[in-house]
C-alpha cells in the first residue's frame, strides 16, 4: 500500500519500548536520525508519544510561567514588597536540580516564604538585619523541615509504584521528592545570602536618591 499525507508519499515505522524513558530513547533516535544522510526531497518526522511529549511540555513551560507570576503577585500583595517576592523565588531554580514541575512552584517557594516574613517581623521588632538572619534560620528550620517531611513521606508510597499502571505517578512522586530535599536545604542557605545582597541593593538605591534630592534641594 501507498500511503500519503498532503499529497505527499510517507512510509511509517512504528515501535515500543520498555525497560527505559521515552526521552532517552527520544533522544537517542533523534541522535542517529540526525546522522542520516537523506536524499533531496526527503525528511523524517517524529510522531505518536514523541510528538504528545513535546506539544506537552509546550503547555507546561506557558503554565509554569503563568504559575511563577500568580505566586509572585500573591506574595507581592502579602509582603506589600516588590523586592522580598523576589527573593523568595529564587528558591524555585533551587528545585530544578530535582525536578521540574509546576507543582513545585508552589511547595518550594513555601519555605522562602516562611523565613523570609520572619526575618521581616524579627527587622520591624528593631533586630538588626544580620541578627534578624541568624535569628530567623534556626527558629524556622524545625517547621521548614517539618513541612518538607511531610510531603515527602507522604509521596514515599506512591513513589514506589505499588500498583498496576503506576509508573507514571511514581515518577512524579520521586522527582518531587528529590526536588523537596535539594530545594529545601538549599534554600536555607541561598535565600538568606540573596536577602543580603539585594537588601544591599536596595539601600544603595535609595541613598543615591537622597544624595540626588539632597543635590537638586542645594
Amino acid at each position: 500500500m501507498i500511503y500519503r499525507d498532503g499529497q505527499s508519499r510517507v512510509a511509517y515505522v512504528y515501535g515500543d519500548y520498555a525497560g527505559r524513558d521515552l526521552g532517552s530513547i527520544n533522544r537517542e533516535i533523534a541522535g542517529k536520525l540526525a546522522s542520516l544522510n537523506l536524499p533531496q526531497g526527503y525528511y523524517l518526522r517524529q510522531g505518536g508519544q514523541q510528538e504528545d511529549m513535546a506539544q506537552t511540555f509546550r503547555w507546561l513551560f506557558i503554565a509554569l510561567t503563568l504559575a511563577v507570576l500568580l505566586v509572585y503577585m500573591v506574595m507581592a500583595a502579602r509582603f506589600e514588597s516588590l523586592l522580598y517576592p523576589f527573593i523568595v523565588m529564587f528558591s524555585v531554580p533551587l528545585s530544578v536540580t530535582g525536578v521540574r514541575v509546576i507543582m513545585m512552584v508552589g511547595i518550594v517557594v513555601n519555605n522562602a516564604i516562611v523565613l523570609v516574613d520572619y526575618v521581616n517581623t524579627l527587622r520591624r521588632r528593631g533586630f538588626p538585619r544580620d541578627e534578624a538572619i541568624l535569628e530567623a534560620g534556626p527558629v524556622r528550620l524545625r517547621p521548614i523541615l517539618m513541612t518538607a517531611l511531610t510531603t515527602i513521606f507522604a509521596l514515599l508510597p506512591l513513589s514506589l509504584a505499588l500498583g498496576e499502571s503506576s509508573a507514571a505517578q511514581a515518577a512524579m512522586a520521586t522527582v518531587v521528592i528529590g526536588g523537596l530535599i535539594f530545594s529545601t536545604f538549599l534554600t536555607l542557605v541561598v535565600v538568606p545570602v540573596v536577602y543580603t545582597l539585594f537588601d544591599d541593593l536596595g539601600r544603595a538605591v535609595t541613598d543615591r536618591r537622597g544624595k540626588r534630592r539632597g543635590l537638586k534641594q542645594a
